[in-house]
């Protein structure tokens, strides 16, 4: 046990460490091999450099050979040039290895710099004959079948770029804002939506929910809402970024099984444009700080793709989003239904089909557009009633390819009125009395947000189905690996 002397003499030997370390001329090394990025951005012709990576394809001539060597940090990858074809010898694509060579300036226009190689290593064979990513043009549907190597496809090595990128920049918002991250859980008690699509948890060996290891029903959480609020009535700006599940048969381009969501929750918020502003601001500094960490990446899908060009431009500009009432928006259907041919009408009281979500988005206002005050009967029971006795304050973002990206609203913060909502759907007699007790101590009036991560990846990329979005999908009648 350490003497009461002992307490006071660490954080001293911390603090003196600290010190040091500031004072440090130089930081010590990790010992990992550099990244192609880092080469390529920092290395200068002439400096003697030492690679490792993934042979993407292999090029023998008579008096010399070339490669292409990737490691994922870059969407090219750098070339290999072998004045000795024999170096290449045991070179085939797919193989893994460590390059030493001569960093040169490259006279090609897809590349600033190459290596002169000195020494040539396989470090792990490939067979070429197997090998299924050949130097040709595979489709997103061929590349869902071979998950385990897909990530070395320009197109999904781009994808997680960007996906790491959009992460970075989602944290940078929320923490410039001064909200705190919440880790929310994903086993829970409750079914945030109401909706009943959930994921059961049933321990091995047994049937009965009620008799397993929690004693009682529990499932895999389709929002962290509910736990969010908890919080938001604590340190009143909070978010998280955590993995949902929702047993969804669906098998659109737009729905997985299990994928990532970004949740905010703010207290002390009053109104319903606040949130929008807040909503509209994180789209918009997210898009922008991925054109300026990852534009490389981004370029490679804006590329011959005029619209979504546009589109990204759009979402970054210090324009406003659109805003339109969701009556306001049943009008604009309506009137377009002529010559829209919608094979659902669009009439008030009934929720936006996804044909008429791509009209606003991509045909009405060719951009994002908030779309808010739903009918009450169409939405979730946490919702703040308007004062029209109608309509609730909430917004769903549309924008083109994925339509819907995120929808939030006000919180009804009045005990009684909850109460009642929650009674009259039926929920489990209980099971939702801690979130009531909420209103009950301090209550606030506040707002929040979810966004679905793989969709707005969807929507910068321009790709079709988030399945080419996530790492490795899972949907109904799927769950590789």
């Amino acid at each position: 046990m350490l003497s009461s002397n002992s307490r006071l003499w660490l954080p001293r030997a911390y603090h003196a460490l600290t010190a040091q370390r500031k004072f440090s001329s130089k930081r010590p090394g990790l010992g990992l091999s550099e990244t192609l990025k880092s080469v390529i951005n920092t290395g200068a012709p002439g400096d003697n450099v030492k690679v490792t990576g993934w042979v993407r394809s292999v090029r023998m001539q008579k008096r010399i050979a070339f490669a292409e060597v990737v490691d994922g940090s870059t969407l090219r990858g750098i070339q290999i040039i072998m004045d000795d074809p024999q170096m290449a010898s045991d070179l085939s694509t797919g193989c893994s290895v460590e390059i030493t060579g001569k960093l040169a300036t490259s006279p090609g226009r897809e590349q600033s710099k190459e290596i002169q190689a000195t020494h040539v290593s396989v470090i792990g064979k490939s067979d070429p004959e197997s090998y299924p990513l050949q130097k040709k043009r595979h489709t997103l549907e061929f590349l869902r079948e071979i998950g385990y190597l897909r990530p070395r496809s320009q197109t999904i090595g781009a994808v997680t770029r960007l996906r790491d990128q959009a992460e970075i920049g989602l944290h940078k918002f929320f923490h410039d804002h001064d909200f705190m991250r919440i880790h929310t859980p994903a086993l829970t008690a409750n079914d945030c939506e109401g909706g009943g699509e959930t994921f059961n948890v049933v321990t091995a060996g047994t049937d009965h929910p009620e008799t397993g290891f929690f004693g009682k029903k529990v499932n895999l959480t389709v929002s962290g809402q509910l736990h969010l609020e908890v919080f938001a009535g604590a340190f009143k700006r909070v978010y998280n970024f955590n993995q949902s599940f929702r047993a969804e048969p669906s098998q659109t381009g737009r729905h997985l099984s299990e994928f990532w969501m970004l949740e905010a929750e703010c207290a002390f918020m009053n109104d319903l444009p606040t949130l929008v502003n807040v909503e509209e601001e994180m789209i918009r500094s997210t898009t922008q700080h991925i054109a300026d960490t990852a534009g490389t990446d981004l370029d490679f899908f804006l590329h011959k793709n005029e619209d979504l060009g546009k589109l990204v431009q759009r979402l970054t500009n210090t324009e406003p989003y659109a805003r339109i009432s969701y009556t306001e928006a049943i009008d604009i259907l309506q009137r377009a239904d002529a010559k829209a041919k919608f094979s659902f009408k669009p009439q008030w009281g009934q929720g936006l089909q996804s044909e008429h979500e791509r009209y606003l988005a991509t045909t009405h206002f060719a951009g994002p557009v908030f779309v808010t005050d739903y009918p009450a009967d169409i939405k979730s029971f946490y919702m703040l009633p308007n004062p029209d006795g109608r309509t609730v304050a909430c917004m769903d973002l549309l924008v083109p390819g994925p339509c819907e990206l995120l929808g939030g609203s006000l919180r009804d913060h009045a005990y009684q009125r909850l109460k009642s909502k929650v009674e009259s759907l039926g929920f489990e007699e209980g099971s939702l009395d801690w979130y009531l007790d909420l209103r009950k101590y301090g209550s606030t009036p506040h707002g929040g947000f979810g966004m679905g991560f793989e969709r707005y990846i969807q929507m910068i990329t321009g790709l079709e189905s988030v399945r080419d979005i996530i790492p490795f999908p899972r949907h109904a009648g799927r769950c590789q690996y």
